[in-house]
C-alpha cells in the first residue's frame, strides 16, 4: 500500500482527533473562600497567609483577605459562615455592618497603590446570588472604572436621596441608584436595599455597589448602586463589573482588568 493510501485512510482519523473540543474548566469550589477563612484566619496564629486582619470584636467579627485576582482588590468577609447576599442573617438585629468594615479596609488597596485613593475611586462591590462563584460572603474592596467613574459624575443631578433608575446604564446594565450623606457608613446599605428596593425573598437576585463621594466642594458621602438579575437579559448581577482590578485611572494601566466573581 502506497504512503499516500495510508495517508488518505488515516486522514478523517486525524481529522477527528484535531478537532475534538477540549474538556470544559472544571467549576470553581464554591467553598473555596470559607476554607480559606478556615486555613488563614482563625486559629492562635491567625492571622497568617492571604488573611491580612481578623476583628472578633461583636460588632464587626469579619476577615480581610487579599484576593488573588489583580493587585489593588482585598475582600472583606464574615469570620462566620454566610453564603451572600441572600442570607437572613444579614437582616438580623445586631448583625455587622460588613459594608462599614469594608469601606475602612480600603486603607489597603490605597497601600498596595502606594498613593492616595480618591473617595470617588474607592468602590465595594458584593455580587449576586446568580453572579458569584463563591457561597460565602465576599465585598470586593477595590478601584472603580474611569468610565464609570465619569458617567456617575455627569448623572450625579439624577442621584437623590431615595432609589432612583439611572438615565444611562452602566457597562449595558439598568442599575438604580441613590445617595447616602456621611463621612462613614452609618446606615448598612444591605438594609436599605432590602427596606427600600428589594421584594421579600429577592434579596439574592440582588448585587450592591458603594462608591465614595466628595473629594470636591460637596459634603463627603456614598453613592449606592443597586443592579437585579435578569435571565431573559442574560444579566446575572455582578457589580463588580463596575470595578477595575488594574486601577487603571490611577496607575496608568492600559486597560481595565474586569472582575472573575
Amino acid at each position: 500500500m502506497s504512503s499516500l493510501r495510508v495517508s488518505l485512510l488515516a486522514l478523517p482519523l486525524c481529522l477527528a482527533a484535531c478537532t475534538t473540543a477540549p474538556p470544559p474548566k472544571p467549576a470553581p469550589n464554591p467553598d473555596a473562600l470559607w476554607g480559606v477563612i478556615q486555613r488563614d484566619c482563625v486559629g492562635t496564629d491567625a492571622p497568617r497567609g492571604s488573611c491580612l486582619a481578623v476583628s472578633t470584636a461583636p460588632q464587626r467579627r469579619d476577615v480581610l483577605v487579599k484576593d488573588t485576582h489583580g493587585d489593588y482588590q482585598f475582600l472583606l468577609m464574615p469570620l462566620d459562615k454566610v453564603a451572600g447576599i441572600e442570607s437572613p442573617h444579614l437582616l438580623q438585629a445586631g448583625t455587622p455592618n460588613y459594608f462599614a468594615a469594608a469601606w475602612q479596609a480600603r486603607a489597603y488597596t490605597e497601600r498596595a497603590l502606594g498613593q492616595p485613593l480618591p473617595r470617588d475611586v474607592a468602590s465595594l462591590a458584593l455580587n449576586s446570588a446568580h453572579g458569584r462563584s463563591q457561597n460565602q460572603l465576599h465585598i470586593h474592596v477595590d478601584c472603580l472604572r474611569a468610565d464609570i467613574r465619569d458617567q456617575l459624575q455627569a448623572m450625579q443631578p439624577a442621584i437623590g436621596p431615595t432609589w432612583q433608575p439611572l438615565p444611562q446604564p452602566l457597562r449595558g446594565h439598568v442599575y438604580q441608584a441613590r445617595r447616602l450623606d456621611g463621612e462613614t457608613l452609618t446606615a448598612d446599605p444591605i438594609r436599605l436595599l432590602a427596606d427600600d428596593l428589594a421584594a421579600p425573598g429577592e434579596m439574592g437576585r440582588w448585587s450592591l455597589v458603594v462608591v465614595g463621594q466628595g473629594d470636591d466642594a460637596r459634603a463627603p458621602g456614598f453613592v449606592l448602586l443597586a443592579t437585579q438579575a435578569d435571565a431573559d437579559a442574560g444579566h446575572q448581577a455582578s457589580g463588580e463589573e463596575l470595578q477595575d482590578h488594574a486601577c487603571a485611572v490611577l496607575t496608568g494601566a492600559s486597560e481595565a482588568l474586569d472582575g472573575v466573581r
